[in-house]
């Protein structure tokens, strides 16, 4: 209650008038002539005062009085009182919330995919109050099944090595007189992949590593070195106890020839790898070797693979610049609560090493086809089957329209806010649109990205690619349209973390389902849903699937469990 007082002192005797602040909820509530009884005072009979007169002077009366008229009020509201739209609401005026950031300007994707209604940064609501960057949305989506995690049981990360592998780290730290010298190629996972292996082939020779070497992309053009991508210092911290790591080679060794070896067979063991070369490097003092992917074996000792997980999982940080802009986009897909991210192959080069047809249209067809006899090296395997064949085996990457029906057959809610990973298409935004038409909260590092935050990067297919995964990794449900080297790392990093879900495409099974057009739509999804029970994430044993990476599968050897696990 708020008491006005009068400051002219000859009104003093005038009695003090008292205002009663109301809910404005309440006053629309009220019917005239209730408002006309809280806001005019009964005038005093001239003649003696009844019974009831005294009733009005009462001041327990009339706070009674407001009291059952407030509850009046209050009832008359009933339940149709929205918390969405109260004046103390985050978002007082809508329920359908654009994707908007604090003291941010539009930003327009270069393929004109998102429209302004569904990502207006810097938009502000009705009471001229931005969206906090990073904030977290009031009104998250309510947990279904789409978006509710695999259960880990209990696994998490161990990294304990054995104490044979810690007395040999002491003679091991202790050399450093011969180097081990890599050039690394390829986009930056298939790099990371083989950064990795450059670590553990370091580690069995007992040498010294030098940062290895990004190789110019011939596809790209990317220059971007070792400490543009990657946090180097931290990557020498991380593995100080396990090999020794220099930025480059010692002026003792500068003048050294090194002993150049491309010809590592597929799969080599460590014991391969110490007849070949561990006589050269003592002799020569450095060795250089090119062309590391997929040329150290998978199946390592347990301490090896350990040290796989340990360079994967914890050394290869990316750069501070890239992780302060990778998470900022990363918040804005969170701000407004959980998303789902799609890592979608379908770009021209992919088509083309792939074997595979966009299916778009018989000109675009005829480019790749033209692509592909112009450079039959690009075809990445299995050039005696025909496309048709290579579909049917679940070689291709999934379409747009793919993808939408595998989206709508695993229930994933029509609001899902969705990141796409990827390059441009070919044929450009029209490829994505059935995807867009179901899905419209979808967008790219371009549409949340503020003007000019990209421009550094440009140029650097690497960085963007650190970008996308950055994103991809902090999302509550990851999706590749094709297998490859980000999906297969991603799939390592989210079970080390957790193991968040992780949705792989049973596209060998399920293809033959797309291509039934009699079969029922309701029958198409409960099928597909129930060929991924199985395949979202769950712990898998490498033990089980022999020559499979320890990167991507990292239990047993990377992590463990205290739970008693089922009988295989």
């Amino acid at each position: 209650m708020a008491l006005s007082k009068n400051s002219n002192s000859s009104s003093s005797n005038k009695k003090k008038v008292s205002y009663i602040s109301v809910p404005s909820q309440i006053i629309n509530s009220l019917s005239s002539s209730s408002l006309q009884s809280l806001l005019v005072s009964p005038k005093k009979s001239s003649r003696s005062t009844n019974r009831f007169s005294v009733s009005y002077r009462n001041p327990r009366i009339w706070f009674f009085t407001l009291f059952l008229v407030s509850l009046f009020g209050m009832l008359k509201l009933g339940f149709n009182v929205d918390p969405i739209s109260l004046p103390f609401s985050r978002y007082p005026c809508s329920t359908n919330h654009p994707l908007s950031f604090d003291g941010e300007q539009n930003a327009e994707s270069h393929l004109g995919l998102v429209q302004e209604s569904n990502l207006a940064p810097g938009s502000s609501n009705s009471n001229g109050i931005n969206q906090l960057d990073g904030g977290k949305n009031e009104t998250l989506l309510t947990e279904g099944d789409f978006w509710k995690q695999p259960d880990g049981l209990g696994f998490k990360p161990c990294l304990g090595f054995t104490s044979q592998y810690r007395r040999d780290s002491n003679s091991i730290l202790k050399n450093r007189w011969k180097y081990l010298l890599v050039v690394v190629s390829g986009g930056m996972n298939q790099q990371r992949n083989q950064i990795v292996d450059a670590v553990v082939i370091a580690r069995i020779l007992g040498a010294s590593l030098v940062v290895p070497v990004l190789q110019v992309n011939v596809i790209w053009g990317d220059e971007s070195e070792f400490a543009d991508i990657f946090d180097l210092e931290h990557f020498k911290d991380v593995l100080a106890d396990d090999v020794h790591i220099v930025s480059s080679l010692p002026s003792t060794h500068v003048m050294t020839r090194p002993v150049e070896e491309k010809r590592t067979p597929l799969h080599a063991s460590p014991q391969w790898i110490r007849a070949h070369y561990l006589k050269r490097i003592n002799r020569e003092r450095v060795l250089l070797l090119r062309g590391l992917d997929s040329r150290l074996s998978k199946d390592l000792p347990s301490d090896l693979q350990k040290l796989r997980c340990k360079v994967a999982f914890q050394a290869l940080r990316f750069s501070p610049r890239i992780l302060e802009l990778g998470n900022k986009l990363a918040s804005r897909m969170r701000n407004q609560g959980q998303y789902l991210s799609l890592h979608l192959r379908m770009e021209k080069d992919v088509w083309v090493r792939t074997g595979c047809l966009p299916g778009l249209t018989p000109e675009y067809d005829e480019i790749v086809n033209s692509e592909r006899e112009a450079h039959p090296e690009l075809l990445t395997g299995r050039s005696n089957m025909t496309y048709h064949e290579r579909k049917l085996a679940g070689l291709c990457p999934l379409t747009a329209l793919e993808v939408t029906r595998l989206l709508k057959a695993l229930e994933a809610p029509k609001d899902a806010r969705i990141y796409w990973a990827g390059g441009e298409p070919l044929g450009g935004k029209e490829v994505l649109e059935p995807l867009t038409k179901e899905f419209p909260q979808f967008y790219n590092k371009h549409d949340l990205a503020l003007p000019g935050e990209l421009e550094p990067f440009a140029k650097k297919a690497s960085v963007m690619a650190a970008i996308d995964y950055i994103v991809c990794e902090k999302s509550d449900v990851f999706i590749p349209s094709h297998g490859g080297n980000m999906g297969h790392a991603l799939q390592g990093q989210r079970a080390y973390a957790g193991h968040k879900k992780y949705i792989t495409p049973n596209k060998r099974q399920m293809l033959p389902y797309f291509m039934n057009s009699s079969l029922p739509e309701s029958d198409f999804n409960r099928i597909v849903k129930d060929l991924h029970r199985e395949s979202l994430g769950q712990p898998e044993l490498r033990m089980s699937k022999a020559g499979k990476d320890v990167t991507k599968h990292p239990v047993p050897e990377c992590m463990c469990s205290d739970r008693q696990q089922p009988d295989a």
